[in-house]
């Protein structure tokens, strides 16, 4: 499960309402970890029910390799920890001098936070090949 986790994948997040968006996360301290800001209504979305459904998962049509990770979870909107944030983006961006301005100025946003998602149990891992 690390190892699939570890990938730049993205994850759909499900909160109350309901409302699905996808998101790049960080899988690390045994939690989920993404970020927020003042152009998303998540932070009031999770204030009102913190309870989140979560699936990272694979299609590869040529191999027919399916893997998926669910879970389900309570989150918390934090300070942002811009060590953090870094290593999310880089999975994703690659290294950071090489970042459109656009994801430098958001780690700059006084009103950036991360979220961080503890799953209630261990994640399911799933191999739903074919």
């Amino acid at each position: 499960m690390h190892d699939f986790l570890s990938r730049p994948l993205v994850a759909r997040v499900a909160t109350a309402g309901p409302t699905v968006r996808p998101v790049w996360f960080l899988w690390e301290e045994n939690a989920f970890w993404w970020l927020t800001g003042a152009y998303a209504r998540l932070e009031r979305r999770l204030a009102e029910d913190p309870t989140v459904a979560l699936v990272v998962d694979t299609c590869d049509l040529a191999t027919g390799q399916v893997l998926s990770v669910t879970c389900r979870g309570t989150a918390e909107v934090v300070a942002l920890d811009r060590s953090r944030a870094v290593r999310k983006l880089t999975r994703y961006l690659g290294p950071e001098e090489t970042w459109p301005a656009r994801f430098t100025a958001s780690l700059d946003d006084p009103a950036a936070r991360l979220v961080r998602c503890v799953p209630e149990r261990p994640p399911v891992v799933r191999d739903l090949s074919w």
